[in-house]
């Protein structure tokens, strides 16, 4: 596990402009912390690209002590999630967005790669051209050929992990000249040190953090939750979601703390993880530990490990994130839907914003099923023996359909009594209170008597909550004449 955590959390460090070891840090302190407090054993945590693509702006503008104070202040954020049990809001995502949000993260992962075919020649960032240009894209091709091919040959070994052995060991015999990690930053470290971010404490410095903060916090949280319920998919059981929010919030404030970039839970390697039958904390526990060893005692060799076999791996990485699904079934799906998806990439791709995007997907699909909705809402006319109209509604009452609503009624044609069936809709939020409030205002002032039926009992606790704008009170009330009859 130690080695399918590693190149993934080294490539996303240097691809943020991070020290290869800040990411090392990371996959360290999120995969223990986690593993030993989360909410889901098995769950695989590390320093992910989700969140290290939110603080590459943070990290150009403003420095990396910004950044580590921005991953602590995550943590937080996270923490108190856990604690008042907010985890199940990831509920709330429809799919359509998940698509837009995976999709336009692969997009970026992938467009990211394309920065290692340049160099910096006279302090101005080119092109590579010529032998370089043809060694750095010969030996991405053969990772991302040992990557796709090796499986073939077994899947007991990571095929990441032997493609970067394979280009290394050649890139070593051949005495290739190419671009190596330690060109990119030194990567020699011990135990991950205590620093405190050094910035300065007042309500500037929370400006500019907190915005990375809480969309770091908001993409981590959502990939950790949709990695857990995946989990429990696969295995059968359930896992505690709020746990695991406040384990990966505790996580990610140690990396503010301790030079991490922080983190959270990795589908890739969760699902290695469980392909190889752990079901226990110990299988992340191990390959943290592991991952701090190589730390300590591996670094001469990490550093010469050649950039093309990290972005040959984060290629191929960018391909598996994608949801090649979403194009077969983009046909199936509905016109609001696609936008919507298609909106969240965007976003996601152009402005490095994944939090703001799934929120924008998440706004947008709600009002989209707020309007579907409104427009469900009838009403079924007729007039019993009696002389008495019935009104049976069918549909919810609520803020999109109280026009609709309104619009079904004919105060001053009706009889003297009229009765609202409410069997098969409700009342649903305050529009639909007042909306009630002043229908039988109307029949009140046209000398009309009305009755409300069949309300459900949320409905009725709904309008007696809201006493003060309208009453409910028995046939018999001679001042304001509204029933609940059953």
């Amino acid at each position: 596990m130690a080695m399918t955590m590693m190149p993934e959390s080294l490539s996303f460090a240097i691809l943020a402009g991070f020290p290869p070891l800040v990411g090392l840090y990371a996959a360290f302190i999120m995969g223990l912390v986690t593993s030993v407090f989360g909410g889901r054993p098995g769950l695989i945590s590390g320093g992910a690209g989700a969140t290290a693509i939110v603080l590459i702006a943070l990290m150009k503008s403003n420095g990396i002590e910004y950044v580590f104070a921005a991953v602590a202040l995550a943590g937080i954020i996270q923490i108190l999630v856990g604690l008042f049990k907010l985890g199940k809001l990831i509920r709330l995502v429809p799919q359509p967005v998940m698509y837009g949000f995976v999709n336009g993260l692969a997009v970026v992962i992938f467009m990211a790669q394309i920065e290692q075919f340049k160099t910096v020649v006279d302090g101005k960032t080119v092109w590579l051209s010529g032998e370089p240009l043809l060694i750095m894209a010969g030996l991405v091709a053969l990772t991302i050929a040992v990557v796709l091919f090796f499986p073939k040959i077994t899947k007991a070994v990571p095929p990441s992990l032997v493609a970067i052995l394979v280009v290394f060991l050649i890139v070593l015999g051949f005495n290739i000249q190419t671009k190596t990690v330690s060109d990119i930053a030194a990567v020699a470290g011990g135990f991950p040190p205590f620093h405190m971010p050094d910035i300065p404490l007042n309500l500037h410095t929370l400006n500019i953090i907190f915005p990375y903060a809480l969309i770091m916090a908001g993409v981590g949280l959502t990939e950790g939750l949709l990695t857990l319920n995946l989990v429990d998919e696969i295995t059968g059981t359930r896992g505690n979601g709020n746990r695991e929010c406040v384990a990966q919030g505790s996580a990610n404030i140690l990396n503010g703390f301790f030079f991490g970039m922080g983190g959270c839970p990795m589908i890739a390697q969760t699902l290695v993880n469980l392909s190889a039958g752990a079901r226990a904390r110990l299988s992340g526990i191990i390959a943290s530990v592991t991952i701090l060893l190589i730390i300590l005692f591996g670094a001469p060799v990490i550093g010469r490990l050649p950039m093309a076999a990290l972005t040959g791996v984060m290629i191929m990485v960018a391909f598996g994130t994608f949801e090649w699904i979403s194009f077969r079934i983009f046909n199936k799906m509905p016109k609001q839907d696609v936008f919507v998806g298609i909106l969240v990439a965007v976003i996601t791709i152009f402005l490095h914003n994944l939090a703001l995007a799934v929120l924008i997907g998440v706004i947008i699909s709600a009002l989209v099923f707020a309007w579907e909705s409104a427009k469900r809402i009838r009403a079924r006319k007729y007039t019993d023996e009696n002389g008495i109209k019935h009104y049976e509604i069918y549909g919810p009452l609520f803020f999109g359909s109280v026009t609709a609503f309104n619009e079904k009624f004919d105060v001053l044609n009706d009889p003297a009594e009229v009765v609202i069936d409410f069997k098969d809709s409700r009342v649903a939020d305050m529009s639909g209170i007042e909306a009630l409030n002043k229908l039988t205002e109307r029949y009140l002032k046209a000398g009309k008597k009305l009755h409300l039926r069949h309300l459900s009992e949320d409905c009725k606790t709904l309008l007696k909550n809201a006493g003060d704008v309208i009453d409910v009170n028995i046939d018999e009330d001679p001042v304001y004449p509204v029933a609940a009859d059953r």
